[in-house]
């Protein structure tokens, strides 16, 4: 008999769940005045995670406290803030536009990884170095101009380079300047600046993997390689 309702039970959980989550998301942004993304159970101390603006913060039921931080598991010691924060700002990797990018494929290409670089940007600089040892690999680039009108300039004349693969190696290893035509339709660039402020990548270079995880700043290899070789046969 109890298994016949039990599905009932948690459907009447479920419910009473999310009432409480809406309840929780329409206090705390009284009590903030902007914009929740999403509340869910926390897991611990009978605490709500609540998402905004890209942060995580936590509040009890009756959001009379809010708790900035990290939750830890003690026993695993895993930073269950971290992991959250991966999953919500995660991108999926298939809604990526590549037409806006330009690939270079090296060895089987079966590895993929996406990158968002400013050519001016010295962090990229340094990441490209070492991207270009990877092996095996499909490297999507997203030109973004962040950090000034000379950013802009130098994305559309590699954008409109005949290979725009060369002119961007050229000038983030080897500092070659890229041809001076920009007259090509460059759309592309300022999309790529749309996308990026859309799914809030503020930094150069922004990584992103093919579960969907983002990685900011100058990874370095052995941690590309480390990440690419967990994502073999997913």
């Amino acid at each position: 008999m109890f298994k016949k309702f039990l599905p009932l039970l948690l459907a009447a959980v479920a419910v009473a769940a999310h009432a409480n989550e809406e309840k929780v998301k329409k206090a705390v942004e009284a009590a903030l005045g902007g914009k929740v993304e999403s509340v869910t159970k926390a897991g611990a101390l009978g605490l709500y995670e609540v998402y905004s603006a890209g942060q995580i913060m936590y509040v009890d039921e009756k959001v009379t406290t809010l708790v900035f931080g990290a939750l830890v598991d003690v026993k695993t010691k895993k930073n269950l803030t971290d992991e959250r924060i991966k999953k919500l700002t995660a991108i999926k990797f298939s809604d990526l536009p590549f037409d806006q990018a330009f690939k270079q494929v090296r060895g089987d290409g079966k590895r993929v990884l996406a990158t968002f670089e400013d050519p001016n940007c010295g962090y990229c600089k340094r990441l490209h170095k070492d991207i270009q040892k990877l092996d095996n690999a499909t490297i999507y680039t997203f030109m973004v101009a962040f950090l000034s009108e000379d950013s802009l300039k130098k994305s559309k004349q590699i954008w409109c380079a005949p290979d725009r693969a060369k002119a961007w190696n050229d000038w983030m290893i080897d500092n070659k300047a890229p041809p001076g035509k920009d007259d090509c339709d460059t759309a592309a660039i300022d999309k790529n600046t749309q996308f990026a402020q859309a799914q809030r990548i503020t930094g150069t270079p922004t990584l992103i993997f093919a579960d969907g995880e983002r990685i900011p700043g100058a990874v370095p290899l052995p941690k590309i390689e480390e990440k690419l070789n967990s994502l073999k046969g997913k």
